[in-house]
């Protein structure tokens, strides 16, 4: 009978009784069978004498067993363990063990990628390769030498700095690695293959040159020099705004076909599936280059926030993944729009990870329970995990979040830390009680906000009331009030922002919201104001308020914050969709009020707004986020109506979006932001122009010579 797998508590964590700081790694590589020698210098904790030292190793052919030299004979395999009794307190473990990446179809541990050879050891794949405690929060040093065929295998690569080489008989060689950084066995990497190098380098603000070296199959050359350009940029951004500086003589990142993520952050040595390094005008689009830059970033700044400071266990997946988000989120936000990057933000969190957070699969961000430790990598984890983050910011302002983030390093640098652990980091130094804020990383599911207001013309006081209640998930039937910065603007009549203000004091435009309900008062509103609520999505929940379409065109013209602009075409655009879907059902023809067309046509005409921004604008919300609003979808009414709206928009603009389609016209193609929110707005236009004409919009593509398109 399979014995089923057993879940796993956060709450049953435990330390390690053994420890080791140092690992010697020796690959004599060979594709169907690979010979491995471990030499760990192992350390006993001191209250677990009598515990045996229990290693994890799955597919492995144990070929000797040494504990300081000398053969050992107390051991036993296991469950997958190789368990050690009999041991001292301290000693040298040399282990020789076969494996056969040829034979590896898992793709975790060291695998063969074409006529390469890689590894993928995140999250538990290093036991793969050797017998070794895999678990996140033993940290070692590793020296890690490959030998092999030099005709085969010309690059031997592994983390940290190149210290040594050589030539050997019968057509072989050997590289030797070190890394002096301590680090789980997660972020090992060795990569073995023949390939076209890039060459480039990078000095610090200390002054330090750092080699960058960019690895890429045979004739895929001409696409690489967009990831070098990436990979200085998140260098210096790393440094500009954040004060983290590169570590090694060394970086470099390899592009495999054959990857089972979409990128890894091992220490020096990145892994990246090809998708996510190779990009070439005539072939790739906008969307490709932003997301190479974007992935890039993510993985350099693992080397800070993941490497230098990584997890205590898988449960705090989100301290290193959820910051790195945030953190490459902030990167494309700080090189291209960031009103645009915000957008496109939202909308993963309202198309998809909302969906998370209703299914039976909702958890919190740092989970209590699981039972297959890749089951962490959720939109919950990642994407959810950086709105937290996002929320800390936007509670601490930028200074006391940087003070935060050097405090966090100046406690866990080298270490294993927990999420509680960066809270506490951000608490300390901004001397803000973030206790209340917590829940966060405890509860599942979608806060429900709903907003109601009040204007007293006589008094000129504006009353806001909030409530707050999250919906029972299937392992959380009980819900607690969260604390949530809720960002607002107030609007008078012609589109000036109303100060806050409370007993002549200012207010600050972000409301802290911890109860079930909580009214807030402002003084001197010398108008009956429109609000903007929810500003920037300050916090990942859904808004209940009852809008006027005179408010949400208002907005879309006079709001200062840009998201908030999108964001009241949203909100106009759902209460149509939903309106039509359920005329759609009764076979009642579509409904548009001229004034919808209007609004967007103001924003067609308006010289001032950015183009990105305009792009998202005009662009409907998807089907996945139309289904968000409603209890029962109904797929195909859903994109009946999407499609009729974009025909009946197509109509009534037609003479709007052809003029805009031929104002942006660029003459060539550069990967610049500016250039790239034209033609985003451009290829918006004709995306309109072919649902109202499709003849025409052939012609307008025929002429076109920019390339790639959105």
């Amino acid at each position: 009978m399979t014995q089923q797998p057993q879940a796993k508590y956060r709450h049953d964590y435990r330390a390690p009784d053994y420890l080791i700081s140092d690992i010697d790694l020796t690959f004599d590589l060979d594709a169907a069978k690979t010979v491995v020698t471990a030499e760990s210098k192992v350390s006993r904790h001191a209250a677990a004498s009598d515990v045996p030292l229990r290693l994890d190793g799955e597919d492995l052919t144990l070929v000797s067993l040494q504990v300081n030299g000398q053969p050992w004979s107390d051991y036993k395999e296991e469950n997958n363990q190789l368990v050690i009794g009999g041991l001292p307190e301290h000693f040298t473990l040399t282990i020789v063990n076969e494996i056969s990446p040829a034979a590896n179809t898992a793709l975790e541990g060291l695998y063969q990628s074409g006529e390469a050879l890689c590894t993928q050891c995140e999250a538990e794949g290093f036991r793969h390769i050797t017998w070794y405690l895999d678990r996140p929060d033993v940290l070692a040093r590793f020296t890690t030498k490959i030998i092999a065929d030099k005709a085969k295998y010309p690059y031997l690569l592994s983390n940290g700095n190149r210290v040594a080489q050589g030539e050997l008989e019968n057509g072989r060689h050997w590289t030797q690695w070190q890394d002096p950084f301590p680090k789980p066995c997660y972020l090992f990497a060795l990569v073995a293959g023949d390939f076209d190098v890039l060459r480039d380098t990078f000095t610090t603000r200390s002054g330090r040159e750092v080699a960058l070296e960019l690895f890429v199959d045979r004739g895929n050359l001409d696409r690489a020099p967009w990831a070098m350009t990436s990979l200085k940029n998140s260098m210096k951004w790393d440094e500009t705004r954040f004060g983290l500086e590169y570590d090694l003589d060394i970086y470099m990142i390899v592009a495999v076909d054959f990857f089972n993520m979409g990128a890894m952050e091992n220490k020096g040595l990145n892994v990246f599936n090809s998708k996510y390094v190779l990009a070439r005008t005539d072939t790739a689009t906008d969307k490709d280059y932003l997301d190479i830059e974007r992935v890039i970033g993510h993985e350099y700044f693992h080397n800070w926030t993941g490497n230098r400071v990584t997890c205590r266990d898988w449960f705090q997946l989100s301290l290193k993944e959820g910051l790195t988000v945030f953190r490459d989120q902030e990167f494309s936000s700080d090189l291209g729009s960031r009103a645009v990057n915000r957008i496109n933000n939202v909308r993963t969190m309202r198309g998809l990870q909302f969906a998370e957070d209703a299914s039976p699969m909702a958890h919190p961000i740092r989970p209590d329970k699981v039972i297959e430790m890749n089951n962490f990598y959720t939109l919950t984890v990642y994407e959810k995990g950086a709105e937290v983050i996002r929320m800390l910011h936007t509670l601490l302002g930028e200074a006391n979040f940087q003070k935060g983030m050097q405090l966090y390093f100046e406690r866990h640098d080298g270490s294993a830390a927990t999420c509680d652990d960066f809270v506490q980091a951000m608490e300390d130094a901004s001397n803000v009680d973030l206790s209340h804020f917590r829940r966060w990383y405890s509860q599942s599911g979608t806060p429900v906000v709903s907003v109601h207001d009040d204007y007293n013309p006589e008094t000129e006081q504006y009353r806001l009331t909030i409530s707050q209640r999250t919906p029972p998930t299937s392992e959380q039937a009980e819900k607690q009030p969260l604390h949530i910065p809720f960002d607002i603007e107030l609007y008078d009549n012609e589109g000036k922002a109303i100060p806050l203000q409370k007993g002549g004091h200012p207010v600050h435009h972000v409301l802290n919201v911890t109860q079930a309900e909580q009214t807030f008062v402002f003084d001197n509103v010398y108008f009956q104001p429109v609000p903007a609520l929810l500003c920037e999505f300050s916090a990942p929940v859904k808004l209940e308020y009852k809008w006027s379409d005179q408010q949400l065109t208002f907005l879309m013209r006079h709001a200062r914050n840009d998201f908030s602009r999108w964001d009241a075409a949203q909100s106009l655009l759902a209460t149509y969709i939903k309106l039509n879907v359920n005329r759609h059902q009764q076979g009642q023809p579509l409904s548009l009020p001229v004034h919808v067309a209007d609004a967007f046509r103001a924003i067609l005409l308006d010289e001032k707004i950015d183009p990105a921004l305009a792009a998202e604008i005009l662009t409907l919300p998807s089907a996945s986020e139309i289904a968000e609003l409603f209890a029962i979808i109904d797929p195909l009414a859903i994109v009946a109506v999407r499609e009729a709206l974009t025909r009946t928009l197509a109509k009534e603009l037609a003479d709007e979006f052809l003029a805009i389609y031929n104002v942006n016209k660029l003459d060539g193609y550069r990967v610049e932001h500016a250039d790239i929110g034209k033609r985003s707005l451009r290829n918006t236009c004709l995306r309109y122009l072919a649902f109202g004409d499709a003849e025409l919009a052939d012609k307008l593509v025929v002429a076109s010579t920019i390339r790639p398109i959105t």
